[in-house]
């Protein structure tokens, strides 16, 4: 018993990833609890009002959306650590099930794909009108003219860029740096949805958060992009197809990352996502992504579900014995450093 509890305490953040891992697959994101995000979104709100200049040079907005960028996530770095190794240090099974429960909240496998699986229910059984108003709960584009295809196109799209952003991302940020990792990383793309937009009054003002968000993804989506192609394989689809179209139309969007997910979905799927769309009113231009094979259909809101599904479990895997090898490299190097610091007196 007594060298479990020892284990546990060696192994607190592995052991609270997993079963956060379990708690998301189990519950999901039920509508009326409380989440931190509300916390970070009502920070950056107020940093907002305060720092966004209502005179002066455009290149003030510039530099007071820098700086809100470094308070916040200086604000949620500190005070997640602070909260995780306070509550640990106090009495360790407290600290050790708030990380668990703030690996949970990181992660949105479950909440994802029940959201989608809304959208395929919704045209089922209410048609088109009401498949329109399920997936406006899940992208931002204008929904009202979208035709049944372009719902489901609307739907595997969220499903291929979220597998990044709201589950390989915060693992890797999570199995690599800690809690206090994983959610620096979600502030910095909270940031970016309510800051990056590229309109007037964030053009300059959400400059930095949407590029830090750039960075912060470029490493995640190229892994999830590789592991969609695995899940591919897994569950049946074209793994073949995924790589080629990665390979081919990975950059063909705006961001240097959301594409990277989506062209491995389109190709496994065998079907054009993408293409043009209406946000606020106005059309933006887009390239397509993979080949017109055939047409969209509603089981492919399924299909891509399955594939999130099986990328969110090899993610796991492959993000913990990426960890455990970094841990065995570190033990290795301690043991090395010490030995010198042991033997360099004897030298001279």
């Amino acid at each position: 018993m007594e060298t479990g509890y020892v284990l546990l305490q060696h192994w607190h953040l592995e052991v609270a990833v997993v079963l956060g891992f379990f708690l998301d697959l189990l519950l999901g994101d039920p509508e009326h609890w409380f989440h931190p995000v509300r916390i970070i979104g009502g920070l950056v709100r107020e940093l907002e009002r305060r720092l966004y200049p209502k005179a002066g040079p455009p290149v003030a907005a510039f530099w007071n959306g820098l700086f809100l960028w470094l308070c916040c996530v200086g604000a949620v770095g500190t005070g997640v650590f602070l909260l995780t190794a306070g509550l640990r240090g106090i009495f360790f099974p407290l600290g050790f099930l708030f990380e668990i429960l703030l690996s949970y909240q990181l992660l949105a496998a479950r909440c994802l794909r029940d959201s989608a699986e809304r959208v395929a229910r919704a045209l089922g059984e209410g048609g088109l009108a009401a498949g329109r108003k399920a997936v406006s709960y899940i992208v931002g584009r204008d929904t009202e003219a979208l035709d049944e295809a372009g719902v489901i196109r609307a739907t595997v799209e969220t499903v291929a860029e979220n597998a990044s952003d709201g589950e390989v991302a915060p693992l890797f940020y999570l199995l690599l740096f800690g809690v206090t990792g994983g959610w620096v990383y979600k502030a910095v793309n909270t940031m970016d949805s309510m800051l990056g937009y590229k309109n007037a009054r964030y053009e300059l003002f959400g400059r930095v958060a949407a590029r830090m968000d750039d960075v912060f993804n470029w490493i995640p989506a190229r892994i999830a992009a590789l592991l969609l192609i695995a899940a591919a394989a897994i569950t049946g689809q074209d793994a073949r197809e995924a790589a080629r179209i990665f390979r081919r139309d990975r950059y063909r969007h705006a961001s240097p990352n959301s594409a990277q997910t989506e062209s491995v979905m389109a190709g496994a799927l065998g079907v054009r996502l993408a293409g043009p769309a209406s946000y606020f009113g106005e059309r933006k231009e887009k390239p397509y992504i993979g080949d017109a094979g055939r047409e969209i259909e509603t089981e492919d809101i399924a299909r891509a579900n399955r594939m999130l599904t099986a990328a969110s479990w090899l993610s796991l895997f492959f993000f913990l014995a990426l960890r455990f090898f970094c841990c065995a490299i570190a033990a290795k190097l301690a043991v090395s450093l010490q030995s010198a610091a042991v033997l360099l007196p004897l030298l001279f």
